[in-house]
């Protein structure tokens, strides 16, 4: 499993309609921010496609074009080619020559396969990176239960906050107790 390294935009012209494909790292399913600021870089685009995966969530959407023209071939790209944490969206503005379904699907299917190879991609690990919050007194059962994870920073305030590189079976045995977890899944590999 990749993502990208870094964000990156791409423009093709097809039959005088301009496709503007940006590929975007994401963290979470929460792409709304996203999708508002490129409303407003490009405010008068006639369509905003997108698709993403983020973890084993998927979703698509063609934003006015004809059904599954845009949305699904922009995802079958990107499973394609293995990606995942990543959101793509391509704006379209329309110049005049209807392009037809096929038409359409070839056209978003080709925006985003260019952007893709001007991309570094970088491979995803299956694990988890966690930031751990708990409190002094459970140092030593937190300590016994990450023994064998690696733990990349280490901060005592209030509370002790750990920030972890670790398995599934490690993050089912810290759930077991009241820490307050932040996680995300699929890390890149280092």
């Amino acid at each position: 499993m990749k993502t990208i390294k870094n964000n990156i935009e791409n423009e093709i012209v097809i039959k005088n309609s301009k496709f503007i494909c940006l590929l975007i790292k994401i963290n979470d399913i929460d792409i709304s921010n996203y999708l508002e600021n490129i409303k407003k870089q490009y405010p008068k685009a006639t369509h905003y496609c997108y698709a993403y995966i983020y973890n084993d969530y998927k979703k698509s959407s063609d934003d006015g074009e004809p059904s599954s023209t845009a949305g699904i071939p922009i995802l079958n790209v990107l499973e394609k080619n293995n990606l995942n944490n990543i959101l793509c969206v391509v704006v379209r503005y329309f110049g005049g020559i209807k392009l037809g379904a096929g038409g359409l699907v070839r056209a978003y299917t080709k925006c985003v396969t260019e952007c893709l190879k001007k991309s570094e991609l970088v491979e995803l690990i299956n694990g988890y990176k966690i930031e751990l919050e708990f409190s002094y007194n459970e140092l030593n059962n937190v300590n016994y239960i990450l023994n064998k994870s690696n733990i990349l920073s280490k901060k005592f305030n209030n509370n002790i906050k750990y920030i972890v590189l670790l398995d599934k079976i490690t993050l089912n045995k810290l759930k077991k107790y009241n820490y307050k977890i932040l996680e995300y899944l699929y890390i890149e590999k280092v």
